[in-house]
């Protein structure tokens, strides 16, 4: 079985964009890159969409440029705080970043964007409490994100809360049953540090997945697991949840049957 995925993704959407994903949001605009020269002359509407552009085709130093500028002339503008924010991240400045979406949040306290978007540096700072409360705070405004469900679900795996990040894992795939194969030209990502980690965060995916009855996407989540190292597969023979696979030769290939 060939198995192209091998992330564990916290995903920042802002979707027109994508993952880890999910309704529009900030769109992105394919919209012409003015002359530098010109940077002074421009509206706020014209900047923002400059940056959008140059953020689409990954320069991120000048979609900085272009955010600041718009936001030199409307200080109180948290949309676009929240996609200077994203371009900080991408141009690898967290710190700068952090600042951006916590002035987002104070002037638009409800916005759920740069809730999650802070909660994923958070997460990335490995203060894991913080980026659950995010998380958990982007949700009650907005439930129907899968991204936001996802995220929440890998700091609590992160913290040990294996039952509850199952639970936010089920509540992603109910929203969006391909929310986890699908990748994010734009998005942020943060990602389980040890295989060890992973192989397990894939086995009890897995069982999820297996409550669900998506028998295909149960069988990805096992050769997952067992690429990450997970030492414990043969548990899938003593748990009912997969015991409609049990004949079935895609998991012997997985994992062999154990000798009678």
């Amino acid at each position: 079985m060939r198995i192209l995925l091998g992330k564990v993704m916290l995903v920042v959407l802002i979707l027109g964009l994508a993952p880890y994903v999910n309704a529009n949001t900030d769109t992105e605009l394919a919209t012409p890159i003015p002359t530098p020269k010109d940077i002074r002359l421009m509206t706020v509407s014209e900047l923002e969409m400059a940056g959008d552009a140059s953020r689409a085709i990954r320069n991120f130093h000048e979609a900085i440029r272009y955010f600041q500028e718009a936001l030199r002339q409307d200080r109180r503008n948290a949309s676009i705080y929240n996609k200077l924010g994203l371009a900080q991240v991408a141009d690898g400045d967290d710190s700068a970043a952090r600042r951006s979406f916590e002035r987002a949040l104070r002037l638009r306290p409800d916005y759920p964007d740069a809730l999650n978007n802070l909660g994923v540096i958070h997460y990335r700072q490995r203060r894991l409490s913080s980026a659950e409360m995010n998380f958990r705070r982007a949700i009650a405004l907005e439930d129907t994100r899968a991204a936001f469900h996802v995220n929440l679900g890998v700091s609590q795996f992160n913290q040990r809360k294996i039952e509850q990040s199952m639970r936010s894992y089920a509540r992603a795939l109910e929203l969006d049953p391909e929310t986890l194969w699908r990748s994010s030209s734009a998005g942020v990502a943060a990602q389980m540090s040890s295989p060890e980690d992973r192989g397990r965060f894939y086995f009890e995916l897995a069982r999820v997945q297996a409550q669900r009855g998506a028998l295909e996407d149960t069988l990805r989540c096992l050769q997952l697991a067992k690429e990450n190292g997970y030492h414990r597969l043969t548990d899938v023979y003593r748990d009912q949840l997969f015991s409609l696979l049990w004949e079935d030769e895609r998991l012997h290939e997985i994992v062999a049957l154990p000798v009678a």
